[in-house]
């Protein structure tokens, strides 16, 4: 770590003190060197935490100060600071470096990286990412955007044992990341988002891009050119829906199957595999990209995903005896997420089968409207509830109202045949009829049993 031995005499400053701060805190702390921290807060709620395990530290709060950033040699920032904000842009002196955590974890250990990001998804593939290393016997940690924060990784666990490190990194984590040396990495997919920072899409897009340039292997998704790495120096390998070419990454249609494919070779039908849906597809096949990037075994990484259940309420396909495929995105708080869902798990329906749309619950004054087409296109029926489920019943000709989840998972059963697809994904938060999304998730779970002992009865 001999970095940090340059830092022994450097004015430094954690500026923000939520997780990430204090993470970037305690692993300083942990190394014996000073610092002060400054939040923009008032009345931080952590501050009882800062004065407990950091008393002699100089702790500012209650909004950001230009002095202190201005005297900071080393200026540690938490993602969800914008750089640009006025005071602290033009407090910055010529000569501060200014990292994260990640940038911070990326200059004092070596440990094999396989980074990952993109507008959606980013959550499933690296929670996939880590779950396949490990069953390969790899010694993974997870971390970046996810899970615990990467430095309380650095301090808990000896680097040298750790076989990869699986990042998910958010544009914000990307702009203060420049050191990172990824095996591979990859830009999911690139849509409208966090547009109140970055301003445009296509500043967006390039934020998200500089991950290549951080890489020995690019992950690009051939159906989204805004993933393109315009390197021409790099090695590339691709993924997508379509077939793919020797060496890429796609699907592939036999005996009227589809198939995740590389080259020419069939490896598994999408049909048996745990997550479902055309959007899942894609994730599968960027971890087999990556993974493959690593040097991991294309066959062992297809047997890993039988053990994968994914993320909890994110399109988890929920077992039952009635040939229906119950899905459950009750993670689907807003009109993008219901959308994915839809326009993902569509394609997969058999020829004579149909999709039935369960929505609704506190829209938090969202438009529906974009729902609208791909619900005329995509499925037959929608279920809603909740208070703004009228407004999501009236775009469909075929839309009905329930006062309960379990009222609308007992009246779509009723309506569906074997090879039928019953989707929740509400594209509304749950707040009005439930504690949380997650308990959405397992009434819905809880309905689908109901149903099934009610037919085995009749």
């Amino acid at each position: 770590m001999t970095y940090l031995s340059g830092l022994r005499n450097k004015n430094i400053v954690v500026l923000g003190a939520g997780m990430t701060g204090l993470s970037c805190a305690r692993f300083l702390d942990h190394h014996g060197l000073v610092f002060s921290i400054n939040d923009s807060r008032e009345n931080n709620t952590l501050a009882a935490e800062v004065a407990q395990h950091f008393p002699n530290t100089n702790f500012v709060q209650g909004g950001w100060n230009k002095e202190l950033i201005a005297q900071a040699q080393v200026l540690i920032v938490s993602p969800g600071i914008d750089l640009a904000t006025t005071e602290i842009s033009n407090a910055i002196t010529p000569n501060c470096q200014v990292i994260g955590d990640v940038e911070l974890y990326c200059l004092v250990a070596d440990t094999p990286i396989l980074a990952v990001t993109g507008s959606n998804g980013k959550s499933t593939v690296v929670s996939l990412l880590a779950h396949v290393g490990k069953e390969l016997g790899k010694n993974v940690q997870l971390g970046g955007n996810i899970g615990v924060p990467v430095l309380d990784q650095l301090i808990e666990e000896q680097t040298s044992s750790v076989d990869m490190l699986v990042l998910e990194l958010s544009s914000f984590q990307l702009e203060t990341l420049h050191s990172m040396k990824a095996l591979a990495s990859t830009v999911l997919n690139v849509s409208d988002d966090h547009l109140d920072r970055h301003k445009t899409l296509a500043n967006y897009a390039q934020i998200k891009q500089r991950i290549y340039q951080q890489s020995q292997v690019a992950v690009i998704n051939r159906d989204d050119a805004l993933t393109a790495c315009s390197s021409e120096k790099m090695s590339i390998i691709s993924f997508g829906s379509d077939e793919p070419e020797v060496g890429q990454f796609g699907l592939r249609q036999q005996n009227q199957q589809t198939y995740l494919a590389q080259g020419e070779n069939c490896l598994i039908a999408l049909n048996e595999l745990p997550l479902a849906g055309i959007h899942n597809a894609l994730n599968y096949l960027a971890v087999l990209a990556l993974g493959n990037s690593a040097g991991w075994s294309i066959v062992d990484m297809v047997k890993a995903f039988s053990s994968f259940s994914g993320l909890a309420h994110r399109c988890q396909k929920i077992a039952s005896d009635d040939g229906i495929i119950w899905v459950n995105d009750s993670k689907a708080t807003n009109v993008g997420s219901a959308l994915a869902a839809i326009e993902g798990l569509a394609p997969s329906l058999v020829a004579g089968n149909k999709l039935l749309l369960i929505a609704g619950g506190d829209g938090k004054g969202a438009d529906f409207l974009p729902l609208k087409a791909a619900i005329e296109k995509h499925v037959a029926q929608v279920f809603s509830l909740g208070k703004d489920g009228r407004a999501i019943a009236a775009l469909s000709k075929h839309g009905r109202y329930f006062d309960t989840l379990e009222q609308a998972v007992s009246a779509a059963r009723a309506e569906a045949k074997a090879g039928d697809i019953i989707l929740l994904s509400p594209a509304c938060a749950s707040i009005d009829m439930f504690k949380n999304f997650a308990e959405r998730g397992q009434v819905f779970i809880n309905a689908i049993s109901a149903c099934n002992s009610c037919k085995e009865r009749s």
